[in-house]
């Protein structure tokens, strides 16, 4: 009983006394378990690069006699603390296994290779990954695709540089993409692809030589043209080629050559099927306009009248109208602007523009209503009332006894047809065409005839009138009729220039500079307010806005001869000869026989001592008007200075005769 309790006593632990090391034996832990020295544990960070994550084996002891087991015949190797033999050398190979092994060393060789790692796809990694296999760009389809996008990068840049209006690169683009067409088809031949039809491309073909032969025509070469037009006609292998007909008729009617356009016309309006009437109708409307230029106006209103009974169109129907006009034929030309009338321009109303109670449907009307559609629409309304218009002024002297009841005529014709909205305009061109035959009191009394009607008529009648009476220099009542016009619109440039000519006839010039200003606000191409606000300018002895607001005139009216005789003048004044002799002498190319600037130009050469072109000038200036004392007495001064007394007395008398 005292042994037992000895032995228990030895396993019984007493509390210390200081309270401190109460914790103490938390502290202790096994060895094992350390893992500061982790890093510096040769055998651990061998093993963590294995496979197995396993420590490797301790080294052997040695052998008792007795105790180990006795190699066998077998070939094995020593065995290992475990019992199994080890495989290889003693440097870290992995230990053999009951199950072959999969290849993974520790040391990251490949078993039975040592210094070779380890590749279950058959050594591939020792001669690196296999490459793609690459596409060969040199076979002979890949070639001929490179080539034939060669040929047509050539021609859109042919294209491009026509748009633009490069018209030599244009034609030494189309060359060069007919140069490498040709080779594509050598080429072809070459690697045997051109034996079957199949393989050649015959639109590549035929758009080369299309876009050459337009080249040729851009640049007026016909004889060139002709010969590209004429290879791909012959060509059977072309479908409907023989359409290109058309364009070797245009190319002769450039040329003049009328017999063989109209041969031609007629050979391609052979080729064409009934059913593509729009192409045939076009065909014969040149055939119309051949015989016109021929002066054969019975064949021509043969086509025309064909046409409109086809398929009726403004153009033909103004074309057949000349004809009868050409023939003096009253009863025909009435008849043919009748049907010029009836003419259907197929365009719907104005009225789907108008704004809707739709948010929607307003945001649709705002971006289609000035669209690329919208605007054909807006050409081919324009070009109908032109084609109206025009036909009245052209044949209401004609068809009857006076002009005057020609025109009321087909004023009310108009009236009672679609185009009645064009009445009031004929109208108003009537007192234009009164104004023209210098027949004021009927224009006057035309006009007036708007006073009582639509407000928009009403202020263009008030608007000419205007300018009638201030060209009768009855400036009460021209200003009275300009208020008028500026009452109803206050933004009409025509009725604020004729304002600002009556104030500066009235002197208040401040105040019709304003009035010029308004208008070039309002139109900033109104050519009249601009070349007036110049002169007011000039008057105003603002010599340089007088000479922007001209040189702005001349970017609009280029070579008007008295826009630059103004330039010319103000660098006169500004003491610039150099700039006023160049203005001048581009003037001269302009006019050559105006006296006025032949002299100014005599001056300015007198001015800067240049004697002998001085009176080069003053004498042509002379010729022309011998009338002119300040030329005649500067021609007399100069041949007194000459020592020339004779001839001298010869312009002195002409002097004596003239006053």
């Amino acid at each position: 009983m005292a042994i037992s309790l000895m032995s228990t006593m030895e396993n019984v632990h007493l509390v210390p006394e200081d309270e401190d090391d109460l914790y103490s034996g938390f502290n202790t832990f096994d060895p094992a378990l350390a893992t500061q020295s982790l890093e510096l544990d040769a055998g651990f960070q061998k093993a963590v690069q294995t496979s197995h994550g396993r420590r490797p084996p301790p080294p052997m002891a040695a052998t008792k006699p007795g105790t180990g087991r006795l190699g066998t015949g077998s070939g094995r190797g020593p065995t290992t603390s475990a019992g199994r033999t080890r495989q290889g050398s003693a440097d870290g190979v992995r230990p053999m296994t009951a199950v072959m092994a999969a290849g993974f060393t520790s040391a990251g060789t490949r078993s039975g290779s040592a210094g070779t790692m380890f590749d279950p796809l058959g050594d591939v990694s020792s001669r690196g990954a296999p490459q793609l296999e690459r596409k060969l760009d040199d076979s002979a389809e890949e070639k001929i695709k490179k080539m034939e996008k060669r040929v047509l990068d050539l021609v859109e840049e042919s294209q491009f540089a026509n748009s633009i209006g490069d018209l030599s690169l244009a034609l030494e683009r189309a060359k060069q993409a007919g140069r490498q067409e040709r080779q594509l088809v050598r080429q072809r031949e070459t690697l045997g692809s051109a034996t079957a039809d199949n393989n050649l491309n015959l639109d590549l073909t035929y758009t080369v030589l299309f876009n050459l032969a337009c080249q040729y025509i851009a640049s007026e070469m016909w004889t060139e043209a002709l010969s590209t037009f004429q290879v791909i006609i012959r060509n059977k292998m072309f479908s409907n080629a023989g359409r290109l007909k058309v364009n070797i008729g245009n190319i002769y009617f450039k040329q003049k050559e009328y017999h063989k356009a109209i041969k031609y016309y007629r050979m391609a309006l052979d080729q064409i099927p009934t059913s593509h009437k729009d192409v045939r109708m076009r065909i014969m409307q040149n055939i119309g306009i051949v015989f016109v230029k021929m002066g054969q106006f019975g064949d021509a209103i043969t086509s025309f009248e064909h046409i409109m009974s086809e398929r009726p169109d403004f153009k033909t129907g103004f074309n057949l109208l000349l004809c009868y006009y050409a023939l003096n034929d009253k009863d025909n030309m009435k008849k043919a602007f009748l049907k010029l009338l009836q003419t259907e321009l197929n365009i719907d109303d104005d009225d789907k523009y108008l704004p809707t109670e739709d948010a929607h449907s307003n945001l649709i009307l705002e971006a289609i209503k000035n669209d690329s559609l919208r605007q054909i629409e807006r050409q081919k309304r324009q070009e109908a009332e032109r084609c109206v218009v025009t036909a009245a002024k052209i044949i209401s002297p004609c068809i009857d006894v006076t002009f005057s009841v020609g025109y009321d005529w087909c004023v009310e014709q108009v009236k009672a047809s679609n185009h009645a909205d064009l009445a009031h305009d004929l109208e108003i061109n009537k007192a234009i065409a009164y104004l023209k035959q210098k027949d004021f009191g009927k224009a006057v009394e035309t006009l007036k005839g708007f006073e009582r009607k639509d407000s928009k008529l009403a202020a263009h009648a008030a608007t000419n009138l205007s300018f009638l009476y201030f060209l009768q220099k009855e400036y009460a009542t021209a200003d009275k009729y300009a208020e008028a016009a500026l009452a109803t619109d206050r933004y009409n440039p025509s009725a604020l220039v004729n304002k600002g000519n009556i104030l500066f006839k009235q002197g208040d010039v401040e105040k019709a500079l304003e009035y010029y200003n308004d208008a070039i606000s309002n139109e900033a191409s109104c050519i009249e307010a601009l070349y007036n606000l110049g002169l007011v300018y000039k008057k105003l002895d603002r010599k340089e806005e007088a000479l922007d607001c001209f040189y702005k005139l001349h970017a609009i009216l280029r070579n008007h001869p008295e826009v630059m005789y103004q330039i010319a003048n103000l660098y006169e004044t500004l003491e610039d000869p150099d700039q006023a002799m160049e203005w001048y002498m581009q003037l001269v190319g302009v006019i050559h026989s105006d006296p006025t600037m032949l002299k100014s130009m005599g001056e300015l050469c007198d001015y800067i001592g240049d004697k002998s072109q001085a009176y080069q000038y003053h004498y042509d200036s002379y010729r022309y008007l011998p009338s002119n004392m300040q030329v005649i007495e500067w021609l007399g001064a100069y041949f007194i200075d000459s020592q020339f007394p004779e001839k001298a007395i010869h312009y002195f008398e002409r002097a004596a005769l003239v006053q």
